[in-house]
């Protein structure tokens, strides 16, 4: 690719999706939803932030396309878009920098 070349909306989704996941609270929010749905009040006690910075983070979670909620009375519960997001945090796992090669199946 050129770098005068605008990026495809792939690329874009791509870049999104990554910069979702590039912060400590909202890695921690994808690592819970892992286990299954959790209620907007239970990410709140696990991020230990105030409610409108776990709103932020769930909206850009939301709008990247790594989370979908769902609004239960006047509760709003969160789950993982996809449930390969796991096996794509196992592989990242793996890139470490002492790593000389992937030592599973998980790059094939």
């Amino acid at each position: 690719m050129q770098l005068t070349q605008m990026p495809s909306a792939t690329l874009r989704q791509r870049v999104a999706v990554m910069k979702a996941l590039a912060h400590p609270s909202r890695m921690l929010i994808a690592e819970t939803l892992m286990s299954g749905e959790k209620c907007v009040c239970d990410l709140q006690a696990l991020v230990g932030a105030d409610m409108s910075t776990v709103s932020k983070h769930l909206t850009l979670m939301r709008q990247a396309g790594v989370l979908v909620c769902e609004k239960r009375g006047l509760n709003i519960y969160y789950r993982l878009a996809c449930s390969c997001l796991g096996t794509f945090l196992r592989c990242l796992d793996e890139l470490t920098p002492n790593m000389e090669s992937c030592r599973s199946s998980c790059c094939d």
